[in-house]
């Protein structure tokens, strides 16, 4: 039986967490802040009635086998806090946050291999603090090495799709050019319908192309193709769909801008590669996020 740690009782930290305890075969905990009840989680396929153990102080926290970081990207000094006493007889940690720059976010706490970046495909929502939905099945992508296997091995037996990338740099980097697309939705607070109107498609264009010019820049492997399969894919998502920047707009949560849009302007200015569509994109989410609540109702 393996300890399991998962940091974050979000959407995605709590349908791990229902996923990872269903067999009975590990002992999950979930570090909150603030004391929860049993999770129910709505899959495609079934309900699953979790009961992790909840710790809501890192103080409580018992040494662990294995940790999920699950927070948001901006979160990473406060998770640094859990990590400490999770990790104390040198655990490694799987990060499932949105971005490039997993490592570099837990860089300042932890050694380098023991940190896994991983790519997460499930489209999830948390109505409630202890309600999930997950929309689709779900598909994790870890690096091909010892570490990325052991997190894999975690889900033997369950209806999470595992899979190994030996160019996890790549992998990243295609997803945030998936993701980078998305900010256009919470800009306009449209859903995913957005995408089938082709002048929102060109800006749409040229946000991921910069993407791919600086992902490049930085040793990922991407072809000019992608900004039409990335077009393809949104259209293919339910047109009342929403990312995960569009839904912390309308709650009135943070954003994690910076760790997407603002990788892509931060990582271009270091190699020189001008991102002025992203670099808009940024500026005009965060003077929204700025303004707060009022800026949350769609224009009449």
């Amino acid at each position: 039986m393996a300890r399991i740690a998962i940091v974050g009782p979000g959407a995605i930290g709590g349908i791990m967490a229902a996923w990872l305890g269903r067999s009975g075969e590990h002992e999950v905990f979930v570090c909150s802040r603030r004391p929860l009840g049993e999770f129910k989680v709505e899959t495609p396929d079934e309900v699953i009635v979790a009961r992790p153990k909840i710790l809501t102080s890192p103080d409580e926290a018992p040494a662990v086998d294995w940790v999920l970081v699950a927070t948001k990207a901006y979160n990473a000094e406060a998770t640094a806090l859990w990590l400490r006493p999770l990790t104390a007889k040198g655990a490694p940690i799987a990060v499932l946050q949105n971005g490039v720059e997993h490592r570099e976010r837990f860089a300042p706490y932890l050694p380098l291999e023991r940190i896994a970046p991983v790519l997460v495909y499930c489209p999830a929502e948390r109505p409630e603090p202890t309600r999930m939905l997950q929309r689709r099945a779900a598909r994790l992508v870890f690096p091909d090495n010892p570490i990325g296997r052991g997190f894999g091995g975690l889900f033997s037996g369950t209806r999470v799709k595992i899979d190994y990338a030996a160019d996890i740099t790549t992998a990243l980097w295609e997803k945030l050019v998936l993701n980078s697309g998305g900010a256009l939705t919470a800009v306009l607070l449209q859903p995913n319908g957005i995408f089938w109107d082709e002048r929102l498609c060109e800006v749409a264009r040229d946000i991921m192309r910069e993407c791919i010019a600086v992902g490049r820049a930085e040793g990922a492997v991407l072809d000019d193709a992608m900004t039409e399969r990335c077009i393809e894919i949104y259209r293919k998502e339910p047109r009342d769909g929403l990312n995960s920047l569009h839904a912390d707009r309308l709650a009135g949560r943070p954003m994690e801008v910076d760790a997407r849009n603002g990788a892509i302007v931060r990582l271009g200015r270091k190699h020189g590669i001008p991102t002025p569509a992203n670099r808009m994109a940024v500026m005009i989410l965060d003077i929204l996020s700025e303004k707060g609540s009022e800026a949350t109702q769609p224009a009449k």
